[in-house]
């Protein structure tokens, strides 16, 4: 039986407790995909939401494991920040992909749309990738390798938009982040690193996940090695990083009445920059039509989303010691400036949302406060801060930087 996906921090803080003495065995299992997956943590979502965080987990393991033995695992750890400090400096990209979703799904013949709804409702033909689309309709969850398999598939044998592969991904997987999500499939189909692409092979999946093969598939078809073709896909600028946007790393001094905002980037404020702010009123908007009509999140990642914010805000009441209330409203500008209305607010402190849905709202969400002469402070991570800087060019560079950086706090 395949154990639920941590959707508390509670449940996060088990599930890592109960993986950390695998991780000298990480390195080597990790490629294969196993009935309950056992081998690797399943704390995308944890770690995605920050229900638990990448700080957390990298101390817990190098008090544990001597650098050498933990290093792939911190190294997959780390790279979901490579990501997002990369998406960070070239926030355009995420938003052209959110432009070019809604020109496919709107300007694509109808027998192009009919496939795509056919391979993404695992009818494609190919039974081991129509099996991972159920498997990720039905549970939220895919290995990684699965991931790129299915990419690769649906780029480069079924020669659909890789755009609109990232976004069935994001509709429903419930650790779908914008930074890694969007990232990986552009790596997939060869435009992250120029000219290199991800080729499915069906020699891969045999030594990973034999179960997965059945009868004729096994031996021929459109996964053979020798099948399998890169599809050619539109190169695109890889757009020069900018500065990152400039944020505060510790608290302000503060005065007057201060709410804190909660959002689903960062769950966890109560550890790190945070964690002594003395707010009156926290708050996290809970919009079902942002969701749903603009991103078509799928009902269980939904589901997820709220579990995980209606833990963050119990938490935070219990650490602040006051109100943290579930905004449910259509707009949530409008139910963040009534709240500080409300509350009588003159400041709102948050930490800084990456480049994504809530980031995306930040500009109106400042103007709006600003004219109620209520000023938004976001802070950031000191260890964002750091990793974010290093994630100039490609993922090597960065874990050169990453590990002598994660060595140096290492005791003598």
């Amino acid at each position: 039986m395949v154990p639920p996906i941590p959707l508390t921090r509670r449940e996060a803080l088990e599930a890592w407790s109960g993986f950390a003495s695998r991780i000298p065995a990480y390195a080597q299992s990790r490629n294969a995909i196993n009935e309950g997956h056992g081998n690797v943590s399943r704390l995308g979502a944890a770690i995605r939401f920050r229900l638990i965080t990448e700080d957390e987990i990298i101390t817990e393991t190098l008090a544990g494991h001597s650098f050498p033995i933990a290093e792939k695992w911190i190294q997959e750890v780390c790279w979901r920040r490579y990501w997002k400090g990369w998406l960070e400096k070239r926030p355009q990209v995420w938003s052209n992909w959110r432009l070019q979703v809604a020109k496919l799904q709107h300007g694509l013949p109808p027998e192009t749309l009919a496939r795509i709804d056919a391979v993404a409702a695992g009818r494609s033909g190919v039974a081991c990738m129509d099996h991972i689309a159920r498997e990720l309709i039905e549970t939220g969850y895919l290995h990684n390798h699965a991931r790129m398999w299915w990419a690769s598939f649906w780029i480069h044998v079924e020669r659909l938009p890789w755009e609109l592969g990232a976004n069935f991904f994001f509709r429903h997987l419930l650790d779908a982040d914008p930074a890694s999500n969007t990232l990986s499939w552009r790596w997939v189909a060869g435009l992250q690193t120029p000219g290199k692409t991800y080729l499915v092979r069906l020699s891969n999946i045999r030594k990973y996940a034999p179960q997965l093969l059945r009868g004729n598939e096994a031996r021929s078809g459109r996964l053979a090695d020798d099948a399998v073709t890169a599809c050619c896909v539109e190169p695109t600028p890889v757009p020069i990083p900018q500065a990152l946007s400039p944020c505060d790393t510790s608290l302000p001094l503060t005065t007057g009445r201060i709410g804190l905002w909660l959002h689903p980037d960062d769950l966890t404020p109560e550890v790190g920059p945070l964690a002594d702010l003395r707010p009156v009123s926290a708050a996290a908007c809970i919009s079902d039509r942002v969701y749903h009509e603009i991103y078509q999140l799928s009902a269980r990642r939904m589901a997820s989303l709220r579990t995980m914010l209606r833990d963050g805000l119990t938490r935070t009441a219990a650490h602040y010691d006051c109100p943290a209330l579930a905004l449910e409203q259509d707009d949530p500008v409008a139910g963040l400036c009534d709240w500080a209305k409300e509350q009588q607010l003159s400041g709102i402190v948050a930490l800084t949302p990456m480049v994504g849905p809530i980031h995306d709202m930040l500009g109106r969400l400042r103007r709006e406060l600003a004219s109620m002469g209520i000023l938004l402070t976001l802070i950031r991570r000191p260890s964002d801060e750091v990793a974010f800087s290093f994630a100039s060019a490609g993922f090597f560079p960065f874990w050169q930087k990453m590990s002598s950086h994660l060595r140096q706090l290492l005791p003598p």
